[in-house]
C-alpha cells in the first residue's frame, strides 16, 4: 500500500531572506552541464495512466477477489482505492482539501463500465494538474508542496498498476520517466512512510535489477511476488 497522500514531506523549508541584508556575491558561473528539468507532473500522470489502463481493462470479474501484493487489499479493494486516489487528487490539484476516511465502492456503482469511468477520471486528473499554477505552492491538509502531492498520485498509479497486473497475471511496463521521478520521491519520503506503516521495510534486489524492481523494493514490495 502506498497511500502517499498522508505522508508529510521531509524536505527542509528554506529560511526567509532578510530584505534589508546586502545582496550575496554571485557565485562563479558553473561549467557543469545543466541538470535536466523534470517533465511537468501532468505529462507524467498522462503517461502513467496510459500505461495503467490496459492492465485495469484486462482484469476479469472472476479475478476481483484475488490477493494482491498489498496484503490488506484484494483486487477489487485495490481498484476502489486507486479510483478514490485518482478522483481525490483532482481536488488537491485545485488546492482544496479532501476526505480519505471512506472509500466508495465505485466498481459496484459503475458495474461493467468501471474501466471506462476510471479512464474518464484519469483524464480529469491529468487536466486538473495541467491547470497553470497547479504545481506551485502548497496543497492538502498537511500543506505539502504541490509538486510532491502530484508525484504521490503518480506513485499510486504506477505501483498499484503493477500490483494489479501481478495479481491478475497481466503484463505491465511503467511509463518512461516515471520510475526515476518516483525513486526520488520515495527516497525523500520513505523514512516517514515506514514510521507510519505505509511502506514496509525495504527489500534488497540483485545488482543489475530494473529501476521498477528497485522502486518496488524501496516501498517494501517483493518484485518477484506471485499469487502462489
Amino acid at each position: 500500500m502506498t497511500d502517499m497522500q498522508v505522508i508529510p514531506d521531509e524536505t527542509p523549508v528554506r529560511e526567509q531572506t532578510d530584505p534589508t541584508a546586502p545582496a550575496p556575491t554571485p557565485a562563479p558561473a558553473s561549467t557543469a552541464p545543466p541538470t535536466p528539468t523534470s517533465p511537468p507532473i501532468t505529462a507524467l500522470l498522462d503517461a502513467a495512466a496510459q500505461a495503467a489502463l490496459p492492465v485495469l481493462r484486462g482484469v476479469r470479474d472472476d479475478q476481483l477477489g484475488l490477493p494482491t501484493p498489498c496484503a490488506e487489499y484484494d483486487v477489487r479493494a485495490l481498484l476502489n482505492h486507486l479510483f478514490q486516489v485518482v478522483v481525490a487528487f483532482q481536488t488537491l490539484a485545485a488546492k482544496k482539501d479532501v476526505d480519505f476516511s471512506t472509500t466508495p465502492d465505485r466498481l459496484g456503482d459503475y458495474g461493467a463500465q468501471w474501466p471506462d469511468r476510471f479512464a474518464e477520471e484519469a483524464a480529469r486528473l491529468v487536466g486538473a494538474w495541467a491547470v497553470p499554477g497547479a504545481e506551485d505552492g502548497l496543497t492538502g491538509g498537511m500543506k505539502l508542496p504541490a509538486r510532491t502531492v502530484g508525484a504521490m498520485v503518480l506513485l499510486d498509479l504506477t505501483v498499484h498498476a503493477w500490483d494489479v497486473a501481478r495479481a491478475a497475471g497481466l503484463p505491465y511496463t511503467p511509463a518512461p520517466g516515471c520510475v526515476a521521478e518516483l525513486r526520488t520521491l520515495v527516497a525523500q519520503m520513505a523514512p516517514t512512510a515506514r514510521k507510519m506503516n505505509v511502506f514496509a521495510e525495504p527489500l534488497l534486489v540483485p545488482p543489475g535489477s530494473s529501476g521498477l524492481d528497485a522502486l518496488l523494493a524501496e516501498t517494501g514490495r517483493d518484485p518477484q511476488w506471485t499469487t502462489g
